[in-house]
């Protein structure tokens, strides 16, 4: 009898201890069920935040605004850093198809080169992300300060050089339509509403902007040229600038004479459209130009022994100068600095912080050619400058088929409504 017993009770115990395995192991995958959707959903509507927000229709730019509530909720740091790359990749989702334009290779340069720039704003995020309960301790009662400063530190850092030269869509872009005319009260009040964005409180901080956004909707208007300039789009592809012929120059002078009208000061041309820029070149434009009181703003490359500089110059018939060298030349294609380190010269120099802002017959202009329109710190250098204009070229054939360069637009001219500047943003070449 006493062996019977003890086997019975053996066989209980051991039945009591494997349901309360089973009950333990349904729990931990019923708990983690909820995690996986939630990660999951922020995922895709990290991506859906980017590609949204970045179509290239400006009143579309606010929908930006959400991705720092959606970095801020993620349960882990691995999450934050997927959250922070499916929103830069759908923002930048046209980088591939150019860059194999430009090249005329196949896709796999632009994917590496897609993936290698997102390694950047998903690692500064993923870096200062934290999990929400590692912010508390005894003394601490307020964790939300610390994941909004957190955050501002990552805004600040894809703002600016060295992490800010591949910080392409910012959200701080959007407070051109959720503020317009309120200049730098508008940043001050976008970049609020983002840090507010990471806290319990975002529900109703994302009520307060949408009716800005609302109200800014319904009463936009399209900005005026300033009296005087115009502004000439190119339809002549990769063989822009490419083409050092008279006959090009003189197609060209035609152009600009053409589109001038009575009233016209300035014509402003794309990025690149004179070529090199060269004592000949300068001849022929001013010779073309004698009799008139026109003066053409165009794009050009200065060279030297070293390199070269993106420019744009000024010419009427009286002078030619250059007017602006550009701070931030498109990485990898244009500027290469590894070439300067290992002692070799080509690529196009960086000026980062130089030139802001140019003056040409009394008119204090911000200058912004091509790349230097989809990233932070050029255009918030130059509207410390108080300038009366924004002109903005670009030379964006290679991206036919994309939304860069309405991406590019849909930018200037939220900067323009923000400090209430008129903006001449049909310079572009395609």
């Amino acid at each position: 009898m006493i062996p019977d017993i003890s086997d019975r009770f053996r066989m209980q115990a051991f039945l009591d201890w494997r349901g309360q395995c089973s009950r333990l192991i349904r729990d931990r995958v019923g708990a983690r069920w909820p995690d996986h959707w939630r990660s999951g959903s922020l995922i895709v509507l990290s991506i859906a935040c980017g590609w949204i927000g970045w179509s290239g229709e400006v009143l579309l730019l606010p929908v930006a605004i959400l991705f720092p509530a959606l970095w801020a909720k993620s349960r882990s740091r691995l999450v934050a850093a997927v959250v922070s790359a499916g929103y830069f990749l759908a923002a930048s989702r046209g980088l591939p198809q150019g860059v194999a334009t430009f090249y005329a290779a196949d896709l796999w340069p632009g994917l590496l080169l897609w993936l290698a720039a997102s390694l950047s704003f998903a690692g500064v995020h993923a870096a200062l992300w934290k999990r929400q309960s590692e912010g508390r301790s005894s003394g601490k009662r307020r964790p939300g300060i610390g994941r909004a400063a957190r955050y501002l530190a990552a805004a600040v850092l894809m703002g600016l050089p060295p992490f800010g030269i591949t910080g392409w869509a910012h959200p701080l872009t959007a407070a051109g339509v959720l503020f317009p005319g309120w200049g730098w009260w508008g940043i001050l009040m976008t970049t609020a509403g983002l840090a507010m964005m990471t806290s319990r409180y975002w529900p109703a901080v994302a009520i307060v902007l949408g009716g800005f956004w609302l109200w800014s909707a319904l009463t936009w208007t399209t900005q005026n040229l300033p009296e005087g300039w115009k502004g000439v789009d190119l339809e002549q592809g990769q063989r822009l600038g490419r083409d050092g012929s008279l006959e090009y120059h003189r197609d060209l002078i035609a152009t600009v004479r053409a589109a001038a009208g009575e009233k016209t000061r300035f014509v402003v041309l794309p990025e690149s459209a004179l070529g090199f820029w060269t004592p000949t070149v300068e001849r022929v434009w001013q010779e073309s130009l004698r009799g008139s009181s026109l003066t053409v703003i165009a794009g050009a490359a200065v060279i030297d022994m070293q390199g070269y500089d993106n420019v744009i110059v000024g010419i009427s018939a009286d002078k030619a100068r250059i007017l602006y060298r550009e701070r931030m030349p498109v990485p990898v294609s244009m500027w290469q600095p590894w070439l300067q380190w290992t002692g070799q010269d080509g690529g196009a120099r960086a000026h980062l912080f130089g030139n802001p802002f140019a003056e040409i017959d009394g008119q204090k202009i911000a200058p912004l050619i091509c790349y230097e329109q989809l990233i932070l710190w050029p255009v918030l250098q130059s509207m410390l400058h108080s300038p009366t204009a924004i002109v903005a070229t670009g030379n964006g054939w290679w991206t036919k088929g994309t939304s860069i360069v309405a991406i590019q637009k849909a930018s200037v001219i939220a900067w323009a409504k923000l400090f209430g500047l008129p903006v001449v943003v049909t310079a572009f070449n395609t």
